[in-house]
């Protein structure tokens, strides 16, 4: 539902690929089960990018069109049956609006691998303007200390990074590879370190293993030709390799880094097939799964970890009028950390 009487400031898609349109449009109005968020910051992230380029398209595009699924704002107004939540609260408005709540996924925990759940940005208008509605029972409590800004990217960057952390079962004592040294990379870096995780990162670039380090990583190697075989050499093979790099190129370098009955997560959008033998998996009992964002369960861990010590990143805080500027920085890889809106209180 919406309302005539009010406006808003929003980035508009109106065409795949072209600029986002800032424009008014109507302040969307809290219905049944729902809390209205007046945004104080949203991340800027790599599906947006998806989304904008029209390579993800919804069987029905929301309207307004606009995108954004990382962001943190205050409780503006709360609608009908909606319990646990006050005005002024802060909240988090993450990928995840809402899901079927009835299938196997939903109802054993597993809500981020719904095929029916709603995304904010793709299905129902996102966090880029100055309010968004959320599902009251997806919307993430956070507590007043945190910054709005530095966590903004945790809604779904952070939460991803954490669900593929948890998705390889790792223990503290274990081993772990983390290929990709990019946002998330560098959040799983962080986040397996306090698990008590010894990791391994891996990039092609030494300024990303240097902050890797930085945050935790045991180990660095660069993702170059000679990987795969540096991995075959190692005595002591790794418990998991997480891949949140966007390329068929890691598949050798985890499969000669994993040790038998390991772990190996995808966690980045790859299209292309890699060579999976299957003879090799009845030789050795390694798992090969996926990881989607995060549940809210996982998400309420991050949020705690993160309110105890706040996760590392470099963001850079731009205004509504430049997210346009920021896709294409992402699309280019120009981006030196997390590009995040701010909106004046």
């Amino acid at each position: 539902m919406t309302s005539h009487t009010q406006t808003m400031r929003a980035a508009v898609l109106g065409s795949y690929g072209e600029p986002l349109e800032i424009t008014s449009v109507p302040r969307p109005v809290a219905g049944p089960g729902q809390i209205l968020v007046r945004l104080q910051a949203c991340g800027v992230c790599h599906t947006d990018v998806h989304i904008w380029r029209g390579e993800s398209v919804p069987p029905h595009a929301p309207s307004p069109f606009v995108m954004g699924h990382e962001g943190i704002g205050r409780v503006e107004a709360i609608g009908d049956g909606v319990g646990g939540w006050s005005l002024g609260d802060r909240a988090g408005v993450p990928w995840i609006h809402d899901t079927c709540r009835r299938c196997d996924e939903c109802l054993d925990g597993y809500e981020s691998f719904c095929q029916h759940h709603r995304a904010h940005g793709l299905n129902v208008p996102g966090a880029f303007a100055e309010y968004v509605v959320c599902d009251a029972s997806f919307a993430v409590a956070l507590p007043e200390a945190i910054d709005p800004v530095t966590t903004a990217p945790v809604m779904c960057a952070g939460v991803t990074a954490y669900g593929a952390v948890k998705r390889a079962g790792l223990k503290a004592g274990e081993k772990c590879i983390v290929l990709g040294c990019g946002g998330l990379g560098l959040y799983a870096v962080q986040i397996a370190s306090r698990l008590g995780v010894s990791v391994l990162a891996v990039d092609r670039d030494p300024a990303k293993l240097e902050i890797a380090r930085r945050y935790g990583a045991a180990e660095t190697e660069i993702a170059d030709s000679g990987l795969p075989s540096r991995l075959a050499a190692k005595g002591e093979k790794y418990h998991a390799c997480i891949n949140f790099a966007p390329t068929t190129a890691t598949w050798d370098a985890m499969v000669a880094g994993i040790r038998p009955r390991g772990r190996i997560i995808a966690a980045a959008m790859v299209f292309q097939p890699v060579p999976l033998i299957q003879e090799w998996l009845t030789a050795t009992g390694v798992l090969i799964t996926g990881t989607s964002v995060g549940t809210r369960q996982e998400m309420r861990e991050l949020v705690a970890m993160h309110a105890n010590k706040p996760l590392e990143t470099t963001v850079e805080v731009i205004g509504l009028e430049d997210v346009s500027a920021a896709l294409v920085a992402l699309e280019q890889g120009r981006s030196k950390g997390r590009y995040v809106i701010s909106f004046a209180d």
